[in-house]
This record gives C-alpha cells, sequence and structure tokens, in this order.
C-alpha cells in the first residue's frame, strides 16, 4: 500500500516541446526536472560517488555512472544495453520489481561496491556480473538464471544470491559455486523475504551476512498455508488465470523460520524463534563483533515487539528490549550496532514521538539521543570516531526533511545541530567514514540538485548543479510555473493539518475557480511536502483549477497522537480532515465551492470513495484508481495493523471501515480506474465495487487498463491514465 506517492514523485522526474506544459511533454524524454540520479552511493575508499541515471532518449533505462573526487568528472561505468542489449525478466524478478516500486524500470537498478572500493556487483537481466572500477569495460559475469538479492559479502571473500528460491553463494578465491540450501522449491522459500514482508514491512532481503563473513542467517519461510487466490490478468491479447498465495485479511501468514549456514561448510544450524508461529518475523542483523546475531519478531496483532540476542556459538538466547503499543509497534531500520563493545542505537516512539537510544549489548538503556516536541526520520550515518550521528527530520517544519547531527553522549539531545541549511527537502548520503555527504535537495521552484558536503554542510562541489535556466529541459516553462503556498487548519481534535495550494495561471483573485483536490491519506505517506512539485498539480494549475492537497491525521511524518487517531476505523477521521480542508476553500473567495473534485489512488482512491459517499453535496466529482473496496480484501500486516483486528473478531470494524456501507451517500459522477493484472490491490475490489454500484443503480464512469499492475506503470498506461483523469475533471468542473 505504501505506493501511490512513489508515482505521483516519479512525475516530478519525468519527463517536452510546446511553449505550454503538456501531458504529452510531461511523459516524454529527457524528463524536465533534469538529469536525476538514484541510487546514490560513495564508495568505500571515498574516492568516487556512484549513481544510477536514466538515458537522455530513454529516461526509464539506467545506466551506471561514477563521479571521480579527484578530478571531479562524471562518466558512465556500464552501458547497460551493452551489457545486455535484449534484457528479459521472469515474473519473479517483476513480481519483486512491482513491491520495490520499480516496475517501470528497466537496465541496472541496483548495484553494491566490494569492500576495498575496487569492484562493483552489477545485477540485469538475470545474470551477475562483477565489474572492476579501473577496468568497467571488462565485466566478468559470475552467475546466471533468475539472480535474486545479490550481495558482497562485507570482508569481500563472497558473493551470495538467491536462485530458485535457495540461497547460494560463489567463493571469489577460488570461483566455486555453492549452493547452500537445496529445499528451496514449491511454496518453501530460502533467502528470500515473503510478501507482505516486501509489501508491507520494507523487508527487501531475506538473508544477512555476518560482519566476519563467517555465518549468513536467512529466512526460510513455508507458504503452503497461505490461501491461495485464483484471480485473472486480463491482457489485450490474452488471459491468464494466475493462482497467488494471497494473505487477507485474518488468513494464515506464512509460517516463518530462521537459519544460520556456514558459507565454508554449509553447516546449517536453526534458531529458535519461540512456540507461537503465528508471528512476524521483521529484521535480523549482526553485532559489530559477529559473536551474536539479533532478530524481530512481532506479534500478530502488532503491539510488541522484542529484540532478541542469539549467541552465535551457543544460540543461547535472551530478550534485549521490548516495544508495546495499545495500538501498533511501528518498524523501523535504525538498530546500529557500535564497535568496541559499546552497544546500539535504537529509534522508537515510546514517548509518543520518534526518538533516538543508545542502549549496552544487554539491552540497558545507557542514554537518550535526542528528545522534545519533534522526532526523527531515520539514521542517516553513525560517525563513532567524532562521537556523533546523523539523522534526518521534520524538526523545524513538518513539511521541509533536513539533516541534523545529535552527539553520541547525548549532550544536545533536545538541540540538535542542523547540518542542511536551505529550506526544503534534504536526502543524504554519507560516506562510509563520515567525511562527506551527497545531499539531494529540491523545492518547490528548484528542481533536485545534488551537491558534495562536508559534515558541518559547507560545500565541497557539485554533483549535479541542475541549474534551471534557458537549456534545461523545464527552461522553458519557468516562466509559466506556479508557486506552492504551504498553511495550516485544525482538525477538530485541534492538531494542525497541513496543506498546500498552487492558484491557477493568470490568477484573478475576482473570479472563482474550481479545485483539483488530491488525496491520499493514509499511513506510511506524506502527501503535502516543501519539494519539486508533481507536475501533473503544476499542469491542472496551469488549466485553471486551484490545486489543493491536505495531509489528514493518519499520515506519516507525524507525533503518535497524529497517526493513531486512525486506529479501528478506517475512512472516519480522514474524511473529517479533508472536509475541513473543502469547507476551508468553500469559503476563500477565489473558489467557487460548487466545483470541487476529489482525486485518489490506491489508499488515496478508497478516499475518494469515502470522501464522495459522506459529502456529495460538497464534492462535484471524484476519481478513484486502484481503491480498496472491503478492507477484508486487502492484506493482513498492513490491514489488521490499522484496522486492530480480523474480519471475524471485529466485522463491525471492517464494515465501517470499508466502503459498501457508505455506498448509499455517492451522488456525485465518479469515475473508477483499475489495472486488470493487479497483484497488490486485487481487481476484486472494483468487480464488488461496480457490483454494488449497480445494486444501488449509481451510475460511474470505468477505465480498466489491459495487463497493468497496482501503479499503471507503462509510459503510455501512465500517460493515458492521467489524460483520463484531466478529462473527466474537466468534463464535469469546467463544461
Amino acid at each position: 500500500m505504501r505506493f501511490i506517492l512513489c508515482f505521483l514523485a516519479a512525475l516530478s522526474a519525468v519527463p517536452a516541446s510546446a511553449e505550454r506544459l503538456t501531458l504529452d511533454r510531461i511523459h516524454a524524454d529527457p524528463a524536465l526536472a533534469g538529469p536525476g540520479m538514484r541510487n546514490l552511493r560513495v564508495s568505500p575508499d571515498g574516492e568516487r560517488i556512484t549513481f544510477l541515471r536514466g538515458r537522455a532518449d530513454n529516461q526509464f533505462q539506467l545506466d551506471l555512472w561514477e563521479f571521480n573526487m579527484k578530478d571531479q568528472t562524471a562518466r558512465r561505468l556500464v552501458d547497460s544495453k551493452v551489457l545486455v542489449p535484449n534484457e528479459s525478466i521472469s515474473p519473479e524478478e517483476q513480481a519483486r520489481r512491482e513491491r520495490a516500486r520499480t516496475a517501470s524500470l528497466n537496465g541496472i537498478l541496483t548495484y553494491s561496491w566490494s569492500p576495498d572500493g575496487k569492484q562493483l556487483l552489477v545485477p540485469i537481466g538475470g545474470d551477475l556480473y562483477l565489474i572492476d572500477a579501473a577496468r568497467p569495460d571488462a565485466p566478468r559475469k559470475v552467475a546466471s538464471g533468475n539472480v535474486a538479492d545479490p550481495k558482497i559479502s562485507p570482508k569481500g571473500r563472497y558473493v551470495s544470491f538467491v536462485r530458485n528460491q535457495n540461497l547460494v553463494v560463489i567463493d571469489l578465491t577460488t570461483g566455486a559455486e555453492k549452493q547452500l540450501t537445496t529445499d528451496g522449491k514449491g511454496t518453501v522459500h530460502n533467502g528470500e523475504a515473503e510478501f507482505v514482508a516486501q509489501e508491507e514491512m520494507g523487508q527487501r532481503t531475506g538473508y544477512y551476512w555476518a560482519p566476519d563473513d563467517s555465518a549468513i542467517a536467512y529466512k526460510r519461510f513455508d507458504e503452503a498455508q497461505v490461501p491461495v487466490v485464483r484471480r485473472f490478468e486480463i491482457f489485450a491479447d490474452r488471459t491468464d488465470v494466475v493462482e497467488q498465495r494471497y494473505p487477507a485479511a485474518g488468513d494464515p501468514n506464512v509460517i516463518a523460520e530462521l537459519m544460520i549456514v556456514s558459507p565454508a561448510t554449509g553447516v546449517q544450524r536453526k534458531v529458535d524463534i519461540g512456540a507461537d508461529k503465528d508471528i512476524y518475523l521483521v529484521r535480523a542483523d549482526w553485532s559489530a563483533d559477529s559473536k551474536q546475531l539479533l532478530y524481530q519478531r512481532q506479534t500478530r496483532d502488532q503491539k510488541r515487539l522484542e529484540l532478541i540476542s542469539v549467541d552465535a556459538a551457543t544460540l543461547a538466547q535472551r530478550t534485549v528490549l521490548t516495544e508495546t503499543s495499545t495500538t501498533w509497534v511501528s518498524i523501523h531500520d535504525d538498530l546500529r550496532f557500535l564497535k568496541n563493545k559499546q552497544g546500539f542505537l535504537w529509534t522508537s516512539e515510546r514517548s509518543g514521538r520518534n526518538h533516538l537510544y543508545h542502549y549496552s549489548m544487554d539491552g540497558k538503556l545507557l542514554r537518550t539521543l535526542s528528545s522534545g516536541e519533534w522526532g526523527i526520520d531515520a539514521i542517516a550515518a553513525v560517525d563513532e570516531k567524532n562521537g556523533r550521528v546523523f539523522v534526518s527530520s521534520n524538526r523545524d517544519n513538518v513539511v521541509d526533511k533536513q539533516i541534523y547531527s545529535l552527539a553520541l553522549d547525548g549532550s544536545n539531545a533536545a538541540k540538535p545541530v542542523r547540518i542542511t541549511k536551505t529550506d526544503g527537502w534534504h536526502d543524504a548520503t554519507f560516506a562510509r567514514n563520515g567525511e562527506v555527504f551527497v545531499d539531494t535537495f529540491s523545492d518547490p521552484s528548484t528542481p533536485p540538485q545534488i551537491s558534495i558536503r562536508r559534515p558541518d554542510g559547507s560545500m565541497v562541489g557539485w554533483l549535479e548543479q541542475n541549474e534551471l535556466n534557458d537549456t534545461h529541459p523545464y527552461g522553458k516553462y519557468k516562466a509559466d510555473h506556479l508557486a506552492t503556498e504551504y498553511g495550516t487548519l485544525k482538525a477538530n481534535d485541534g492538531q494542525a493539518l497541513y496543506y498546500s495550494l498552487i492558484k491557477p495561471s493568470n490568477f484573478n483573485p475576482a473570479r472563482r475557480y474550481p479545485v483539483y483536490l488530491s488525496t491520499y491519506g493514509g499511513p506510511h505517506a506524506q502527501h503535502v511536502a516543501r519539494k519539486w512539485g508533481n507536475l501533473f498539480d503544476q499542469y491542472m494549475a496551469q488549466q485553471g483549477f486551484v490545486v489543493f492537497r491536505l495531509d489528514n491525521r493518519g499520515s506519516s511524518r507525524r507525533e503518535r497522537a497524529f497517526t493513531d487517531v486512525i486506529y479501528k476505523e478506517l475512512g472516519k477521521h480522514e474524511v473529517e480532515d479533508q472536509l475541513t480542508g473543502i469547507d476551508w476553500l468553500g469559503k476563500q473567495s477565489f473558489v467557487d465551492a460548487r466545483r470541487i473534485g476529489v482525486f485518489g489512488w490506491s489508499y488515496g482512491g478508497f478516499m475518494s470513495l469515502r470522501l464522495l459517499s459522506a459529502a456529495s453535496d460538497k464534492i462535484a466529482m471524484g476519481v478513484s484508481v486502484a481503491p480498496v473496496t472491503d478492507w477484508a480484501l486487502y492484506d493482513t500486516h498492513y490491514t489488521e495493523q490499522f484496522v486492530g483486528a480480523t474480519p471475524k473478531s471485529d466485522a463491525e470494524a471492517y464494515k465501517k471501515s470499508g466502503v459498501f456501507a457508505h455506498l448509499d451517500g455517492l451522488k456525485s459522477p465518479l469515475l473508477l480506474v483499475h489495472g486488470m493484472a493487479d497483484d497488490n490491490v486485487l481487481f476484486t475490489n472494483t468487480t464488488r465495487l461496480i457490483d454494488g454500484l449497480v445494486n444501488r443503480n449509481i451510475k460511474f464512469d470505468l477505465m480498466t487498463y489491459p495487463g497493468a499492475k497496482h501503479g499503471i506503470s507503462s509510459r503510455a498506461g501512465q500517460r493515458h491514465v492521467y489524460g483520463t483523469i484531466e478529462a473527466f475533471f474537466k468534463k464535469n468542473l469546467q463544461p
């Protein structure tokens, strides 16, 4: 479900020709945001910065580039089309890309450095290559056959990957390949993350190297008890019947085990993760000295999460710490082990805001590293040498993302040092030694600019200045670019709701304009942010609409009092808050309150339906793309986390949280859109809605996309779906 913002944000970095901004130009090459960079990394020796970049003639075909720190020059290291001219992707890889929100991309999607900084590991087209950084024109294929999740071991002796549901290693000193597991087939998987772990827990891997290369911990799961959903994937020229093991709310999940294997000997050992098998194995990692394996176990109701330490030699266990909540415990990636037996860092929302703590290895709280009426997003880097940790946060403004420095001794817990200075949105990638970081910055009028900076925030140089001048792809549209305004409203419980607003081209305060309201509204997402904007928003404003967004309660990057409101009744408070925004809009002298329309995708599609059902008297029309209509149809981890029950344990909560109990109120025109091969929000959600609308004699428009998954991610599909949305808004609000 953590979906649609990825695609909407992609339009920011997407792709011109006429003097006025057009949908054709938005979806053409080169990208209007300028030459973007993905997967930025500083090489272990600090001599290079590597990144993935789309081609000028196809922004979705990614090649591997490097920036040389010594001579300050950039060059393409690996041309994906030369490496693999005709890329073929397996169905399993296609599914993984859907989970990772990279389904629209081709070429090199990921890579990793060897620990000595001399080689890069590059997967493409199911094959695996080692690239000598000094001689990139002589790639060496080291594995083939639908290779997934490749890694170079921490000490550099091995390459590891998953193939055909089994874990495999290659000893780089001998070139010998060894399959460490053999039972992976059918419903049994080794070294992988299951569907809900990929989709809802941000789990992109299922195996974890010990820092000294001595062992690999891996997840083994059996999905035999997960119900099989038989669904039809309808393409233009065929219909495939797919049997997908999809654990809908209340259904059995996979049975997970935690194993340890020696890459040298192949000896396997099983970690006892408890008698209760109906749990989530959330994460696993190794202590800095490789003597302890620590795994995270979450109860099925997600109200309890334990961090458990396993002695690597004896397999003896002890619970290091426990997080509990009356609603849900959030999952994070902020476990960081310190060297020299100094313990570990851990973030927790137990105070009501996400803060950082330092623990000893036996679970004793040593000190609080951040505190106050703010919270951190995530750890960006740890610099033990200089006694500091870098974090990202919206401490100074909820709509911004900045990088801050906290002292490891806790001395500035309440007053972190802000490293990035410019207001807006900063993403940071630090070098391993902490001496430099790469800062990707944007704001609503500045496409992403990428600079190299010192830990105090001072400039080293540009990696990609991306100046918005006359030669920039967006240059000819700059004069018509409309400003984004930000503000706050109050929810009915007094909490602040942040909104953004773009006024139409040639704005005349004496006129009344229609409104294009874009909503997401669900957990794990922030829809209102001070960064380079979604170009469809710009386009709609230039077409004469007031463009409005509001982050209702339940949205991310806020305190728990803000997010927890939605617990046990999805849609209720989110709709209340969006209506607060709609009521405010209706009072503005420049808004025509009779011409307000809403659009949403995924959770936003659910929100569009609930808004129309609750307030068709205030909302003139709506577009709902790929909506969840009945939460009993959506997956276990996400749904049970927020509804707080299963369909059997609390049928009323599911009834109130869904769409059908409210549908009689839907009176305004509706456009319903769905991909006909969606494996995330299953197409059944829409077929049931169609039936419900027909039985109520509610008229609606329908657009379905053959072969399209949840993101309708093909370039033609994206161009068409946004054109369809525009046409429906104009038909109903600009007749």
